[in-house]
């Protein structure tokens, strides 16, 4: 099948999509991708939704912003969606759609995605797979990451033996180990680039730090770096999994932004290498994937740390698009019943399947 997978992380620059053509076992080829960047005042409620979603916590009513902020998603991913089409020349055979993270709290079973599968598959006349963490969390897995099954397709694609390790530098990190038998664990390591991003953005210096520029001017903080290491999510074993905002950040109000900056940088790094006791065996090699594999300080950082790291580009790989492709190839899987989640990767009992399918009314279909 032609699939259409969509993305849109928890740092909100934008919209990820991505066609794969999969029979959601191997990848078979790879179509057009594309990201459409969030306009500001999309930006704004998706900001705000997010603020909201801290203070609600998954208790009573939600939060009005939710809804606002859910019709900016599907907007956007519509504009997104229909770019790539354009593109492929054709529409799609079937679209995996994420929607926007608001929420994670697996110990409670409560993730929060926002956006109706049902207004993207009337538009775009396509059948869409969507709340694919759902069935994990509801059977006691951590609901996260998602992605490694994919990732277990892309190293049989490249020929690649285990044990190798995709690295995910995204709001938060993640990794998948793949044996050389194929065995998968996989878990969050800490944080990704989110930390980095909201310091950047509290001092106005822009977006993220573009091109680790700003960690490199500064001066890492030994004891702030310490005492963040000795977060309760380093101390147990995985599967585990995160939200970008568990994490303290008021010590770097009295940092300059250098060395704030410098400091998360090392902190995601050294939470990467934290990770090494929890493998069966240490990676050959790390693939690095995400926005964070844009950020040579960042990169400089996790090669001193772990050895030999390549950013997904430089295997041929399109590192900006592998989460998004990941949900098409998981909407695949989806279709056919094949496992999404395993005991290795999100903790639950057995390989399990998950998601729902939306399909479009033909008599809107088209209608955007």
């Amino acid at each position: 099948m032609l699939v259409m997978g969509y993305m849109s992380g928890t740092s909100l620059d934008g919209v990820d999509v991505a066609l794969v053509e999969t029979d959601g076992e191997r990848i078979a080829a790879f179509g057009p991708g594309a990201m459409t960047a969030y306009s500001a005042p999309e930006r704004d409620a998706l900001e705000k939704a997010t603020r909201d979603a801290l203070v609600w916590n998954g208790y009573g009513a939600r939060p009005h912003s939710f809804a606002l902020a859910a019709e900016v998603i599907e907007a956007a991913h519509l504009r997104a969606g229909e770019l790539v089409i354009a593109r492929a020349g054709r529409r799609p055979d079937l679209v995996g759609f994420h929607g926007q993270t608001l929420l994670h709290r697996p110990e409670r079973r409560l993730s929060v995605q926002i956006g109706d599968p049902q207004v993207l598959a009337d538009a775009l006349g396509v059948s869409v797979v969507a709340q694919m963490r759902q069935d994990d969390l509801l059977a006691g897995g951590q609901g996260a990451p998602l992605v490694p099954a994919y990732h277990a397709a892309l190293a049989e694609r490249l020929g690649l033996a285990g044990p190798i390790a995709f690295l995910n530098l995204g709001g938060v990190a993640n990794l998948t180990w793949i044996g050389a038998d194929g065995s998968l664990v996989a878990f969050d390591t800490g944080p990704g680039n989110g930390l980095i991003d909201q310091v950047v953005q509290a001092r106005g210096a822009g977006r993220y730090d573009e091109g680790g520029r700003i960690a490199a001017a500064g001066t890492v903080d030994a004891a702030v770096l310490a005492a963040l290491l000795e977060h309760e999510h380093f101390r147990g074993s995985g599967p585990k999994s995160l939200d970008r905002y568990d994490f303290p950040l008021e010590w770097a109000g009295a940092r300059s932004l250098e060395d704030a900056a410098a400091t998360l940088t090392a902190f995601t790094a050294e939470a990467v290498r934290a990770s090494l006791r929890l493998l069966p065996a240490p990676p050959k090699v790390w693939i690095v994937c995400g926005g964070g594999s844009h950020n040579p300080t960042l990169m400089q950082a996790l090669r001193a740390r772990l050895g030999d790291c390549r950013t997904a580009d430089e295997v041929g790989l399109r590192g900006d698009y592998v989460e998004a492709e990941a949900m098409a190839f998981l909407a695949a899987r989806s279709l056919r019943g094949l496992p999404l989640t395993y005991p290795g990767t999100t903790g639950v009992g057995r390989p399990l399947t998950g998601g729902a399918i939306w399909r479009p009314d033909t008599a809107l279909a088209g209608v955007v």
